[in-house]
């Protein structure tokens, strides 16, 4: 099988992004239920490759992008919803949230990188119509 592409996923993670309800839906599971927005867009890219995970794989995936999602982009986002709400007593408010979302936006492509580079370890088992993030979305 050939290795999966850092690039291919960015754009498809982009252009599944930017299509009408997506984003609400990916940010409902990750504010609600705890889900990495990036881990459920690369499942999503594993099924329009009709390549499935299996459930130590996708264990594997989740690990790989704890630290950097706990250390890293967990904090900025708390820092952009701080500031957010205090944006009146905040001189460059505009600036600075500019700052912080491509801030935000290099790390989570980083994150795919490292998603990728873990996937390009694996072997996976070609479906017909796999669904990879029904797996995780259940997962608690």
């Amino acid at each position: 099988m050939n290795l999966l592409n850092s690039d291919d996923f960015w754009q498809f993670a982009c252009t599944l992004y930017a299509k009408p309800g997506q984003q609400h839906t990916l940010l409902a599971l990750q504010n609600q239920q705890g889900k990495n927005v990036n881990v459920c867009l690369f499942l999503l890219y594993l099924d329009s490759l009709k390549l499935s995970i299996k459930s130590e794989q996708l264990s594997v995936l989740i690990d790989s992008v704890n630290e950097l999602d706990t250390q890293a982009l967990k904090p900025l986002r708390a820092t952009r919803k701080y500031l957010k709400a205090n944006q009146h007593t905040i001189n460059d408010y505009a600036k600075i949230r500019e700052e912080l979302l491509s801030a935000e936006l290099k790390l989570e492509k980083q994150q795919q990188q490292i998603l990728i580079e873990t996937a390009n370890k694996f072997t996976f088992l070609e479906a017909v119509k796999p669904n990879n993030i029904q797996q995780y979305v259940k997962a608690t």
